[in-house]
């Protein structure tokens, strides 16, 4: 059964990270990785507060699973929290995602980042990104653990 996600992440930190994720064919070919991506990655930096979160809320429509790609700087952002709140209030699987260690567009990596403590307060299960294999295994068992 495909899975349509919402990746939440710190945009101007971890945009190029989370291509590495998001742009791989298994990802964006839907037969081929079981889910969908309903990110707002580009709409939502051009948009005031209101406007990003109507962005945020429409985009999470239709979606079972969120995956909230952890960097350096992730927790504590606004539309990251409001994203999870979102998601958790509409029942999607949730699934935290560390992707410090990936290089970022200077062929750099980060530092470990604290996790959202929306996630750590809810239990829901932190792994370090490794293959897309394991995501999609991470992925299924959110949505089945959120009944979806």
């Amino acid at each position: 059964m495909a899975r349509h996600v919402f990746f939440s992440f710190h945009y101007q930190q971890d945009i190029f990270r989370v291509n590495q994720i998001r742009n791989l064919p298994e990802v964006i070919e839907e037969s081929a990785a079981g889910f969908r991506d309903k990110s707002l990655w580009e709409e939502s930096k051009k948009k005031g507060d209101a406007a990003i979160k109507t962005l945020i809320d429409n985009g999470l429509i239709g979606t079972s699973v969120t995956v909230v790609c952890i960097g350096s700087a992730t927790a504590g952002r606004k539309y990251i929290n409001y994203e999870i709140e979102q998601s958790i209030a509409r029942g999607n699987g949730v699934v935290g995602v560390q992707i410090h260690h990936l290089k970022s567009v200077d062929g750099t990596s980060g530092p470990v980042g604290a996790t959202p403590t929306l996630l750590t307060d809810a239990g829901y299960p932190i792994y370090k990104y490794t293959t897309h294999a394991d995501l999609k295994r991470w992925i299924d068992a959110a949505a089945k653990a959120a009944g979806k």
